[in-house]
């Protein structure tokens, strides 16, 4: 084991950190099933950890200048199936329904299709980078799924879950406007197809 961590650069931590991004998933989902106080509390602490990555990997990468096409790739994939994932589970456990499942779905589509228009890009992708106000939006989304994660099982504050809602409905407005953007920004590139 110690051989492997003295093996590791300092190019191999960004993509490890969005490796692990992409395992915590199944063990924020698994320990959301039971709906325990306990592991709600697991979940979030995965949750707020794969957060996390998501800030270091990409600062990392390009502080160092450890850029890969593996990063490029897989950092703004794992970051979108964290977040369909939680939202999944959520509607699934019955922590976002009724109205909310609304915001929550244009969260989702927004996703999917900012992806599809990433992947097929003609040889251009400049115009496709993030903007700050996307950036907003996925902080907003991060911590809005936290709250609806713990819901009411954190004691000491009240209207935690409220919160989360309110955070998801924002987010979703957001997510219109940037998705418009990238569009808007982008038509051009697929006007001659």
């Amino acid at each position: 084991m110690m051989n492997l961590i003295k093996s590791l650069k300092l190019s191999d931590i960004p993509n490890l950190l969005t490796v692990f991004r992409i395992f915590s998933i199944p063990i924020i989902i698994l320990c959301l099933l039971p709906q325990t106080v306990f592991f709600n509390w697991v979940a979030l602490i995965f949750y707020g950890l794969a957060c996390i990555t998501d800030f270091f990997d990409g600062f990392l990468a390009r502080r160092f200048s450890v850029e890969s096409s593996f990063g490029k790739f897989f950092d703004p994939v794992a970051d979108k199936i964290l977040v369909i994932s939680v939202i999944f589970i959520l509607v699934a456990i019955s922590k976002i329904d009724g109205l909310l499942i609304y915001p929550s779905l244009i969260i989702i589509i927004r996703e999917v299709l900012v992806s599809g228009l990433r992947d097929s890009a003609p040889n251009n992708l400049s115009n496709l980078n993030v903007t700050k106000l996307s950036k907003v939006k996925t902080l907003l989304q991060m911590f809005s799924l936290a709250f609806l994660i713990i819901g009411e099982d954190f004691k000491l504050i009240n209207g935690l879950f409220m919160i989360g809602q309110i955070g998801i409905w924002i987010s979703s407005l957001i997510t219109i406007y940037t998705g418009y953007i990238y569009f808007k920004n982008n038509f051009n590139l697929f006007k001659n197809d």
